[in-house]
């Protein structure tokens, strides 16, 4: 694996952009589309999302993002890493810098949501501390919705 680099990149960073590209198309591959929740980029909320993308030698590999929910905690959204760069750590970083950056933003939990159909993402939240919540907010009454908590 040759080095990763994680850069904050704006919301219409092309990068980010063709990762979740890639995100929805896995997801429509997993989930009927009215339980696939993104994020609308037209909405003037879209700034207050804190986006990340992983480089490794220059190539975009992977992206996460958070998303206040209120001054205690926010979201982790649009967390994906593109199938060839899996298993290599690069979610871990990501992760671990989202994490940290949430901390120096005085959030004291991040919440997420994923789903049955993604079992090696449920997998790898309950690895870094996730633990099951009821579901909140949009997600509240879709019955494919599994959402996390961590404390931070």
């Amino acid at each position: 694996m040759g080095k990763v680099e994680l850069t904050v990149v704006s919301p219409e960073n092309e990068d980010l952009r063709q990762l979740i590209r890639h995100l929805d198309m896995d997801l429509l591959q997993r989930y009927p589309a009215e339980e696939i929740f993104g994020i609308d980029f037209s909405d003037a909320k879209v700034n207050d999302i804190l986006f990340i993308v992983a480089y490794e030698n220059g190539t975009p590999v992977g992206c996460g993002a958070i998303k206040p929910i209120d001054e205690a905690a926010c979201e982790l959204k649009r967390f994906f890493v593109e199938e060839a760069y899996r298993n290599k750590g690069i979610a871990k970083q990501i992760l671990s810098e989202l994490e940290d950056r949430a901390r120096r933003m005085d959030f004291r939990s991040i919440k997420l949501e994923a789903g049955e159909g993604q079992p090696e993402a449920l997998n790898f939240y309950r690895k870094h501390g996730y633990g099951l919540i009821d579901r909140f907010g949009p997600y509240v009454n879709c019955e494919s919705s599994v959402c996390y908590e961590k404390k931070l």
